[in-house]
């Protein structure tokens, strides 16, 4: 059965390559912290966009999403300049918390083995003070 590809999953795909270097230059011009598109998310009907972007630093995610919200509009503007689109969606942006909580769960599975052997050598005391 061949795959069938919708015309919204390839709009937000060129989306997201186009947001990526727009949001990368408008940061580095405005001062805003640092971020990446992570995904892009198309109504139907093509009138509004769900971009999820990632804060390289998770601490100041709050400012470079406020900062991007204000900009939107310019986005959307630079956006229809790059693109050839009869009408540019909206822009929604939305914090993409799952590399910070990846991240989270790595160092909870890496710290596991230190846990784990401590919880072994308490066992091993409390057997060895029974016998006594």
């Amino acid at each position: 059965m061949p795959k069938t590809f919708h015309r919204t999953d390839r709009v937000s795909a060129q989306i997201r390559r186009e947001l990526g270097t727009l949001v990368h230059n408008l940061v580095r011009v405005h001062g805003l912290p640092s971020v990446s598109v992570s995904d892009v998310e198309i109504t139907r009907d093509m009138a509004h966009a769900k971009i999820f972007v990632t804060a390289l630093m998770p601490e100041r995610a709050a400012e470079a999403m406020k900062g991007l919200k204000e900009l939107a509009w310019e986005l959307r503007m630079d956006l229809a300049k790059a693109m050839k689109l009869r009408h540019v969606p909206e822009l929604h942006f939305h914090y993409d918390d799952s590399v910070d909580r990846g991240e989270r769960i790595d160092n909870l599975l890496r710290d596991l083995p230190d846990t784990l052997a401590a919880e072994k050598n308490r066992e091993a005391e409390d057997g060895d003070d029974e016998t006594k």
